[in-house]
């Protein structure tokens, strides 16, 4: 199977080099160590289209990194596009807002679970932040429940003390809980009586480097009840898994009910729009809250998101993905097995995490990945992958044609594994 080479990306990167910090900036750029090894990695994109993405060298990749999320119904959704366009015939960000925002406020109240309002923003950070100052608006109180791995943007609040930039008041009224201990969250809550705010996570633990988990059996139930009995306030931080488990929210795909969601990544096919939903009874508080954008009333990505959602419910587009996702990470766990490797598959198929378990260092996992980025699937080591309704049965055969030949390489690469 034929490999790929990036010269053209390697030349533009070291032009970016000189007018761009660290050429590529954040976790996508090299500097940060999350392409290993870099030369096997295309650093920027042509085009991108369905669920495939083409680089500057014209290589074909099926992209499930999706974005880190956004595409969702596919690149370049004719009728989510479609629907952009329309509104970019008619008007996008003007002074007053315009009706899209209240049709999209209206679908997502009627779509997500325990959505009694919606206010809109640009990214996933935006909702989460707001999430943090609408419950402190509604308690009077400071401090917050977070877990250990969870991500919830870049916000000084959402980092970790050591962090260049951050300082130790942005962080002094974060309090952090192990995922699943329910004996360490009540000593947290019974420690901080009458202070916390809100408790804020995602709907199950997804972090970066780690398998994932699902939520213990009764844990969020237990959650629910001990927010409710101590005045905190309970929001979720959908962005990332937000419309892959279920198109009312993954608090109803896990059968509680939050008091904020937070969503952004697959709201709109791409299309930079984000949206804070939340109960009755906090509704004044996020009306009281000074917070705004100099694009958050824009209304081409509201004519998108619309198009987005009403085509995810049409399409009962969770459930398409959860079903696809399964094939797929079946199939990768028998093409590992097959060539000796225990490639571990956590988190939700529509939204997986995989490692090879045979080192300790993922040594091993990275070169496999390397591998079928090689061959025109794209994977990364460090993050959870996703999955979109664009691909296809083809592309689930073909991807697990380039596994298996990625296994093969790296078994050859390591006579020592017998």
């Amino acid at each position: 199977m034929k490999t790929y080479d990036y010269p053209t990306s390697r030349d533009l990167f070291a032009r970016a080099l000189q007018v761009i910090p660290a050429g590529i900036y954040g976790h996508l750029g090299p500097s940060e160590g999350c392409f290993i090894p870099v030369s096997s990695y295309p650093f920027y994109a042509s085009r991108a289209q369905g669920a495939y993405v083409w680089d500057v060298d014209g290589n074909r990749f099926i992209d499930y990194m999706c974005a880190y999320g956004p595409n969702v119904l596919g690149y370049g959704d004719p009728e989510v596009d479609a629907a952009a366009r329309a509104q970019l015939d008619t008007g996008n960000c003007t002074t007053l807002p315009t009706v899209q925002m209240i049709e999209f406020a209206e679908l997502l109240c009627d779509t997500i679970d325990g959505a009694d309002w919606a206010f809109f923003a640009k990214n996933g950070g935006d909702t989460t932040s707001l999430a943090m100052m609408v419950a402190r608006a509604a308690t009077g109180r400071d401090k917050a429940i977070l877990f250990n791995g969870h991500y919830h943007g870049v916000a000084p609040w959402t980092q970790k003390l050591g962090h260049p930039g951050i300082t130790a008041a942005d962080v002094s009224n974060n309090l952090y809980c192990p995922w699943g201990d329910l004996g360490a969250l009540r000593r947290t809550i019974e420690a901080n009586k009458g202070q916390i705010a809100i408790l804020m996570a995602t709907p199950y633990h997804h972090p970066i480097f780690e398998d994932n988990q699902l939520p213990p059996v009764g844990w969020w139930a237990e959650v629910r009840k001990l927010c409710t009995e101590n005045g905190i306030v309970l929001a979720i931080d959908d962005v990332r898994a937000g419309f892959r488990l279920d198109n009312r929210g993954s608090a109803a795909h896990y059968g509680f009910e939050a008091d904020l969601q937070c969503y952004c990544k697959a709201l709109a096919n791409g299309w930079n729009v984000s949206a804070l939903v939340g109960v009755e009874s906090l509704k004044s508080a996020a009306g009281s809250v000074m917070y705004t954008g100099s694009y958050w009333l824009s209304a081409v990505p509201f004519a998108a998101g619309i198009a987005t959602v009403r085509k995810l419910r049409e399409l009962n587009g969770a459930q398409r993905m959860l079903a696809l996702g399964r094939t797929l990470t079946d199939g990768l766990r028998a093409a590992g097995a097959e060539h000796g490797f225990d490639l571990r598959i956590s988190g939700e198929p529509s939204m997986w995490y995989m490692r090879i378990t045979d080192d300790d260092n993922l040594v091993l996992h990275q070169e496999w990945v390397a591998e079928c980025v090689r061959r025109g699937v794209f994977f990364t080591s460090h993050h959870n992958l996703f999955m979109n309704l664009a691909v296809t049965d083809a592309d689930i055969a073909h991807t697990l044609e380039v596994a298996h030949e990625a296994f093969g390489v790296v078994k050859a690469n390591h006579p020592e594994l017998g």
